[in-house]
């Protein structure tokens, strides 16, 4: 498993006070196991999650909540490391034994299942117990949707992606942080000159490029850009916006826009974070779970409060919603539909009363994340970092859309296609037009 996928659902363990072992836990230890007592005999609901502190702890927690409430109606929770529950959940519902209810990331894998007919539509559910969905953001429902239908309750946390930007260079170089894509450009030689690279990059990672597409196609075409690549509409990839974008991106990189020799950086390393907050480069785009690594190993730079942060900026022209963010909007819930009525109906009781209860929100809040959950913002303020948990909590609850991280939208095929491509791209080895006929080779697929 990558340290992305870890990192995405630990973005602040690490500045406070969990350990790195902690954070790396839900790649390393052994599975399956079980999670909790089960009530219920037969109705009993199985629930398939991770393993890794702390989140392992608030799932289990959770569910023997539950079970203690509802002796009748049972839930038996097994935990699996991440590598090992894609490859066993997989081939559960490729094989019609899925467990009740099935965790997940929504997006493409969620797209998979539906078309397989293996997860109950829960759009009338919702409809009918609107306090549920009432209290969650309304963005988190984005990968939860499929063809305008709700396959899977959103849960847990929300971890967007942040422009980040180091204040002391700023202040160095006399210049102010970006309020637009025009303003990003006219930085760069601002920076350069000074001997300071305008951005960091990990570019040998691929999905650290991609962060910077999927902003741009937002900005200058709405997100109904790649919406249409996400439902498949022909040749998606070609379209104005999408070329726009592309072109844009090669001018930034041609512009020195980015850190010397970034292809060969990787973000596993945390080496881009190291540039920014070292000084050695201004700006930042990457993921809201970097901040509790740039706390931990920055020194005092995001104590002392040289850390900036904030949305990407509009494009002067753009038809996208400024509000509008990307990234990880939550995590999903499923219900597979070769369970029986009974257990169907145990997992919706689940999902109205087990989870995102008031005790799950403050330990979520407790490991320093933002559970998905509108009015738990003045929960936050007793937190060392509450004015960072109060920015996150603003971003997702207040963007039009937040959209899901592209690789994760998409189908394994089409995502390993996209970020081969991102590679080439940024390596300036193909045009946008040939990453755009690239890309629609692999619509749908």
């Amino acid at each position: 498993m990558d340290r992305r996928t870890i990192s995405r659902r630990n973005f602040l363990n690490l500045g406070v006070g969990a350990s790195a072992a902690a954070a790396l836990a839900a790649c390393g230890s052994s599975g399956p196991k079980s999670g909790s007592t089960a009530g219920g005999g037969a109705d009993a609901a199985s629930y398939w999650s991770l393993t890794g502190q702390p989140q392992e702890g608030i799932r289990t927690n959770s569910v023997n909540k539950f079970n203690t409430a509802n002796p009748n109606a049972g839930i038996k929770l097994t935990l699996f490391q991440n590598d090992a529950y894609k490859t066993k959940i997989k081939t559960a519902i490729g094989a019609g034994e899925a467990p009740t209810i099935i965790w997940g990331w929504g997006g493409g894998t969620l797209k998979t299942y539906v078309e397989a007919n293996q997860v109950v539509d829960l759009t009338d559910w919702f409809s009918q117990n609107a306090p549920v969905k009432d209290k969650l953001f309304p963005s988190s429902f984005g990968p939860a949707t499929i063809n305008g239908k709700i396959y899977a309750m959103p849960c847990e946390t929300v971890t967007p992606i942040v422009l980040y930007y180091n204040k002391k260079v700023f202040d160095k170089v006399g210049v102010q942080p970006p309020q637009s894509w025009a303003d990003i450009m006219a930085l760069v030689p601002k920076f350069n000159a000074k001997g300071i690279a305008p951005f960091s990059l990990g570019g040998q990672s691929r999905w650290t490029n991609m962060m910077w597409l999927e902003f741009l196609f937002d900005r200058i075409g709405g997100s109904e850009v790649f919406q249409a690549v996400f439902d498949g509409q022909k040749d998606a990839w070609s379209n104005p916006a999408a070329i726009d974008a592309l072109t844009k991106m090669q001018e930034l990189i041609k512009a020195n826009g980015f850190i010397k020799g970034f292809s060969s950086i990787t973000a596993d390393s945390n080496a881009d974070q190291a540039l920014l907050y070292t000084g050695k480069a201004a700006m930042m785009l990457h993921g809201a779970w970097t901040y509790g690594s740039m706390a931990s190993d920055g020194g005092d730079f995001v104590s002392g409060g040289s850390l900036g942060y904030m949305n990407f900026p509009p494009v002067d022209g753009g038809k996208g919603d400024p509000s509008d963010t990307v990234g990880n909007p939550a995590q999903y819930l499923s219900i597979s539909s070769k369970a029986t009525e009974a257990q169907q109906t145990v997992a919706k009781k689940f999902f109205t009363d087990g989870v995102l209860t008031a005790d799950e929100n403050k330990a979520w809040i407790d490991t320093g994340s933002v559970p998905i959950v509108k009015g738990t913002d003045s929960q936050l303020a007793g937190s060392k970092d509450a004015a960072w948990l109060k920015f996150i909590y603003d971003t997702a609850s207040n963007a039009k859309v937040f959209a899901q991280s592209w690789d994760q939208a998409l189908s394994p095929t089409a995502a390993e296609a996209l970020l081969d491509n991102i590679a080439k791209l940024f390596q300036l080895s193909i045009t946008p037009t040939q990453f755009a006929t690239n890309l629609n080779g692999v619509i749908g697929k």
